[in-house]
């Protein structure tokens, strides 16, 4: 007789038949109230009853998991999970959730202050190659703070706080730390070189987020606005109150790298230019939420001054904001880079220690434009060179070879003459463009000294704004500029044609 179709199973086959049953068993008993919420919420998704569904599901699997999952899990970890989860659905990179550690950070840029010791600092993450701690390196002081009055320079390593070594304390730890309530000691040993260590004792104070820096190039003020907190208004208040005071007959309002900061404060600034008039709209999917924000009357700087705003990729979001109220209101002539193209407004929404930002609206220009993803573009433009593959390849022997920083080290007050002489013995030897060599090692200096205001000799953008100014082709310039709308309106007149 044929055993096709009558093959008895062996014992070891029906033992994982009847464990999947199980199983399956277990599955369906011990989930009722999670499937049922499914079967009584109906098909509709959206709407007050889709809303009441899923917040129901929601919170049944977390139920779900805190009694059932194998080992006992902290609900902190499921909420912030959870929490991650529902904003990355979003596709949005500008709403998220906040834990605590960028709630309060975030809280320091918006509110514009907070307690500490007045240092810029970094922390190199992954094993070193020399095998070497991973101290914490001072990157610049800021100017009169407790940190700037101790003497802690640029470059300086922080190895202990308050008897703990920074080696293995995250970025979060070491600020934690250095970071607090004002008027209490905080106790350093700071390195300096290869073998200089000295004991600081710093007092907390409160720290003002850093946001101008201004100076005089000759008869132009130059206003550096680093971000927008509530203190940039008033900061590049004081810096044209300087201008006046030293007759200045122009102003270049440099804004690259600056990422943003508050709405408000964008808007005041772009008072300090413009008389009246639009700076912003927004606009939202709740029609009560749209605004329109003027500036004040009586702006504190002429019309007749000539305003040139430089820009670059790093210029985004509040830095935008202005850029695009004074190019559109005929107020500036902008020189350097595509801005970064951030047009979206966002609320941030405290939840305790932690909280969530999200983007509730776009803003669009004086002249109903929205920029977002396509950045503001420069009335002229103006690059800093591009690296060849040669370049980078020749660059990365340089880095390797640690010649810069060594020179720096052994010649902390270089002349230019010696600065010049040490750039072209490395460009016979890497093979690398003499300009970008010096720039390479002035960069280098800064790091490890308070860095200048401004520095003309390298800064190909600012040459530029410079150079417009002073030659005296500002008026006619500004004649031929146009609008954020007429650019694109033109733009799209350029595109083919859908066949």
């Amino acid at each position: 007789m044929s055993d096709t179709g009558s093959r008895k199973l062996p014992f070891s086959w029906i033992w994982i038949a009847a464990t999947a049953a199980l199983c399956l068993i277990f599955i369906f008993v011990s989930v009722p109230g999670v499937l049922a919420q499914g079967r009584d919420g109906g098909d509709s998704s959206s709407g007050a009853q889709g809303n009441r569904r899923y917040t129901s599901i929601i919170q049944n699997v977390f139920d779900f998991i805190q009694r059932h999952y194998v080992e006992e899990v902290d609900p902190q970890v499921i909420f912030e999970g959870a929490m991650n989860g529902m904003f990355n659905a979003l596709n949005d990179p500008y709403s998220s959730f906040l834990p605590e550690s960028e709630m309060s950070d975030l809280n320091d840029t918006t509110q514009g202050s907070f307690g500490g010791v007045g240092l810029y600092i970094s922390k190199p993450t992954g094993e070193r190659s020399d095998g070497k701690p991973h101290y914490v390196e001072v990157a610049s002081p800021i100017e009169d703070t407790p940190g700037w009055r101790a003497g802690i320079n640029p470059g300086d390593l922080i190895i202990e706080i308050n008897g703990e070594s920074t080696d293995k304390l995250t970025m979060d730890e070491v600020l934690a730390r250095l970071r607090g309530t004002p008027g209490v000691e905080v106790y350093l040993v700071i390195r300096r070189g290869e073998k200089l260590e000295f004991p600081v004792t710093l007092v907390r104070a409160v720290i003002e987020v850093p946001t101008a820096k201004y100076a005089m190039i000759g008869d132009i003020g130059y206003l550096k606005l680093l971000t927008f907190t509530p203190y940039t208004a008033d900061r590049a208040r004081d810096a044209i109150a300087d201008f006046r005071s030293k007759n200045y007959r122009s102003v270049i309002l440099d804004l690259r790298n600056n990422y943003g900061g508050l709405l408000n404060s964008a808007v005041d600034v772009s008072s300090l230019f413009l008389d009246g008039g639009v700076v912003v709209s927004t606009k939202s999917r709740i029609p009560s939420e749209n605004h329109v924000f003027n500036a004040r009357r009586q702006a504190m700087i002429p019309a007749d001054i000539p305003v040139i705003v430089l820009i670059n990729r790093g210029s985004a979001s509040a830095s935008e904001i202005v850029a695009g109220a004074l190019k559109d209101r005929g107020r500036a002539y902008l020189v350097g880079e595509n801005t970064y193209g951030k047009g979206s407004v966002q609320q941030v929404y405290p939840l305790n220690n932690v909280g969530f930002k999200i983007t509730t609206a776009r803003y669009y220009t004086p002249s109903d434009v929205n920029i977002d993803k396509l950045g503001i573009p420069p009335d002229r433009e103006v690059k800093f060179p591009e690296f060849t593959d040669a370049d980078v390849e020749h660059l990365n022997r340089l880095i390797n070879d640690n010649k810069i920083p060594s020179f720096v080290a052994d010649n902390p007050q270089a002349s230019a003459a010696r600065i010049d002489a040490f750039a072209r013995t490395l460009e016979q030897d890497y093979k690398i463009d003499i300009s970008l060599l010096k720039r390479l090692i002035r960069n280098e200096q800064n790091r490890t000294q308070i860095a200048p205001v401004y520095d003309l000799e390298y800064d190909v953008q600012l040459q530029e704004a410079v150079n417009i100014l002073r030659g005296g082709s500002f008026p006619s310039l500004m004649e031929s500029s146009k609008t954020l709308r007429a650019l694109q309106e033109e733009a799209a007149e350029t595109l083919p044609l859908a066949s």
